[in-house]
């Protein structure tokens, strides 16, 4: 008896079916048999199939009529099955490679399971970045097999087949089989949960879904949106008869009602029957609804109590409305103001002003990062071009003195962005900013991507929750033509986070520029201004922010630092700006410096780095100053926010997990040794690839005075560049 029957409809998907056939047949594990199932011994899939069989005698083909569907194709498969576990791909799907060792070490570790989630990876059809749906789902499951009650949230329905394994026997045992519907993976995944008696999950992507161009056939409009009721029922009738407790089918209600009403709050799905799908849908509510149960918060909510109360000319209503708000915000553009918004619209339609530009830095946070750099030196390169900087109303007073400036959210403010030809920002302009024909919006970007950002946050729980909208997010890349970079490894990851037709200006960062400019004056002149003490080594400490977390947690005890890592140990400390609360003070050895607006005088004042994650430590390698990484929580950080490459495996210097192992690296001075030196020598060759003082200038020639690309000043070699001279350096000259 094989480990493993893999079970592989072929309707339509002829032309792609040998590439799954190839990707189960190419795996290591090789106890398997291969049920490709086909329409009829004359279909094209049915030629591919014999050929396989022909070469490989694990491949035994099946027939199923199409009028059966792709649940009877299914249940043909599983009748023709021998193999002790039971997997499906659909026939354009891929099982990628490794895919049954893992599973056949899982299954191992959980013997006996009646089912093993696994994750899967949906692939758009076009060259993109897969998302991994199945992973949240997981979050709260145990290492091991457990029953269902243990985790109710996992009811199977938000699942597909292919992204589980299934005990042949207890198939066989419970007699389950695909409901013939258009939903089967819907009924298919609630029957095999409700009756399942031990499941486990495998944390790892088994199969590739290579996403439609044509979308998915359940969003079609026709008579089949119907069946979605059949498949909710006939879960729910199963659940009741099992007579489960209510804290078991809560969270299997709430997910069924959720497809329900997603379907109800489109019409356009059901041309006909709206009306008699609403008041089925509500009677099922009504019928199945588990003691206790508490709608979800916000619109869904509003929607489940109408529902519940049948209440069909009141949905309808409230989805018209929603509708035309959404048309009308997307249409218009959106200051707060009635005044404003109309003013703003009447700015739009006069022409650009050529010798205008806009900047903004981390939303109106100040005259701050590459947007300030640029804009510095604009005023030198091009001065026929007015710069206006936008600004909070709390920060306008810390404003530099010359630096025109406007409120956001004021009706100047909203005057400049409709008139102006240039648009630099570091992070993006407001929601309702027009891209005008021939404007130029410049992206500065505001760190080197360690954690995941834009489009690949999708896929982390925690952080996709405060993100927003993606596709509103890709809404505002849409207006970028510029995106600068630092490095290529950057490139590469903005292109991934945020896809658009932008063009990369592999530049440098221009905030970075000062960190080659910068005398030894400068150095002792900013330190004095900070507080640091001349006979002091200053260790600028610089946690990043936790997606997480609610609050700044320092994460380390920094008189308990100073006092391990010697007597000539002060520290900066400079949280993350999430949580600049206004002027630091000084106590004792620890200077706050959080609100200081300038990052790059702080790391200009520092002799040394301490940081988690921060992307911070990719600018401060710029100054070839020694780096340490407190990595405390780096299991539990890459687990919630998502890296982009492994920090212990390529770090910038020596690697801290206790506050024992950090005081000890300074104390001993390995923290600058040669080992340490080696280390950061290498990550300044992969990520200071393009910082070389002069990327402020090779922007404003590129973009602001339009020079072609060749007449941009080049970047100077790493090895030729001289860094600012570190205080301590000083010293010992």
């Amino acid at each position: 008896m094989p480990r493993f029957s893999i079970i592989v409809p072929s309707h339509g998907v002829a032309a792609r079916l040998s590439q799954a056939l190839d990707s189960v047949l190419g795996q290591s594990f090789g106890d398997l048999q291969l049920i490709p199932v086909c329409d009829g011994p004359d279909s094209p899939a049915a030629a591919v199939a014999a050929g396989y069989a022909e070469r490989d005698p694990r491949v035994t083909p099946v027939d199923s009529p199409p009028s059966a569907g792709l649940s009877g194709a299914r249940n043909a498969g599983v009748q023709a099955a021998t193999g002790a576990y039971v997997l499906f791909l659909d026939g354009d799907d891929l099982l990628l490679p490794g895919a049954l060792a893992a599973l056949d070490a899982r299954l191992t570790e959980t013997a006996g399971v009646d089912v093993l989630h696994v994750e899967h990876e949906r692939a758009p059809w076009w060259e993109g970045e897969p998302t991994n749906p199945a992973r949240p789902l997981f979050a709260g499951a145990p290492k091991g097999a457990f029953a269902p009650a243990d985790l109710p949230e996992l009811t199977g329905v938000q699942l597909p087949a292919w992204s589980a394994v299934y005990r042949r026997s207890f198939l066989t045992e419970h007699k389950l089989a695909f409901p013939d519907s258009h939903f089967t993976d819907l009924g298919w995944g609630g029957l095999t949960t409700l009756a399942a008696g031990r499941i486990a999950v495998l944390r790892r992507v088994v199969v590739r879904h290579r996403l439609r161009r044509q979308g998915s056939r359940l969003n079609l409009p026709g008579p089949h949106q119907h069946e979605l009721l059949d498949q909710v029922e006939l879960v729910l009738t199963r659940a009741a008869e099992l007579e489960l407790p209510a804290e078991r089918t809560r969270a299997l209600f709430e997910q069924l009602f959720t497809q329900v009403l997603k379907t109800a709050s489109r019409p356009e799905r059901l041309p006909s029957g709206h009306r008699a799908f609403f008041r089925r849908a509500a009677r099922l509510y009504r019928r199945h609804r588990p003691a206790g149960f508490r709608a979800p918060g916000g619109s869904l909510g509003v929607q489940h109590r109408l529902l519940a109360t049948g209440a069909y000319s009141a949905f309808r209503a409230l989805r018209g409305a929603n509708r035309l708000a959404t048309d009308t915000a997307e249409r218009l553009p959106r200051p707060r103001a009635v005044r404003t918004r109309l003013r703003y619209a009447r700015d739009l339609r006069r022409p650009l002003d050529e010798n205008l530009a806009v900047y903004c830095a981390y939303w109106g946070r100040g005259y701050a990062c590459n947007p300030a750099a640029i804009h510095a030196k604009a005023r030198e390169l091009a001065p026929h071009i007015r710069s206006v900087f936008l600004v909070e109303a709390d920060q306008a007073h810390a404003m530099p003195e010359g630096v025109e400036y406007a409120v956001i959210g004021s009706r100047r403010s909203w005057e400049v962005l409709a008139r102006a030809k240039y648009l630099v920002n570091n992070a993006n302009f407001a929601e309702g900013v027009v891209k005008r024909p021939g404007s130029v919006h410049l992206q500065t970007q505001h760190g080197t991507p360690l954690k995941t950002m834009g489009v690949d946050q999708s896929t982390y729980t925690v952080v996709a929750a405060q993100s927003g909208s993606f596709t509103r997010l890709l809404g505002r890349v849409d207006r970028w033509d510029f995106n600068l970079s630092s490095n290529r490894h950057s490139t590469q990851m903005w292109e991934r986070a945020f896809p658009g037709s932008w063009e990369a200006l592999e530049y440098g960062y221009p905030r970075n520029d000062v960190y080659y400019t910068a005398t030894a004056e400068d150095v002792a002149r900013i330190r004095r201004r900070l507080g640091v003490p001349e006979d002091k080594t200053a260790v600028l400490y610089a946690p990043t922010h936790r997606d997480h977390h609610t609050g700044f947690e320092p994460g380390l005890d920094l008189e308990a630092f100073c006092e391990a890592a010697g007597e000539d140990v002060v520290v900066l400390l400079r949280a993350h700006y999430f949580y600049d609360r206004g002027p630091g003070r000084s106590d004792g050895r620890i200077i706050d410096v959080t609100a200081h607006r300038s990052s790059e005088d702080v790391c200009l004042a520092a002799d040394a780095l301490v940081t988690d994650y921060s992307s911070i430590m990719f600018d401060y390698a710029n100054l070839d100053r020694p780096i340490v990484v407190y990595a405390d929580d780096w299991d539990v950080y890459r687990e919630t926010r998502g890296v982009y490459f492994d920090l212990m495996a390529e770090p910038p210097g020596p690697v801290a997990r206790t506050p024992g192992e950090l005081a000890a690296v300074f104390r001993d001075g390995s923290y600058a040794g040669a080992e340490a030196a080696a280390l950061r020598a290498a990550f300044r060759e992969r990520f200071c690839e393009f910082d070389d003082g002069r990327a402020a200038e090779r922007v404003v020639r590129r973009v602001l005075l339009g020079e072609p690309p060749e007449a941009v000043p080049p970047v100077i070699p790493l090895a030729q560049r001289v860094p600012a001279p570190a205080a301590a350096t000083l010293v010992r000259s």
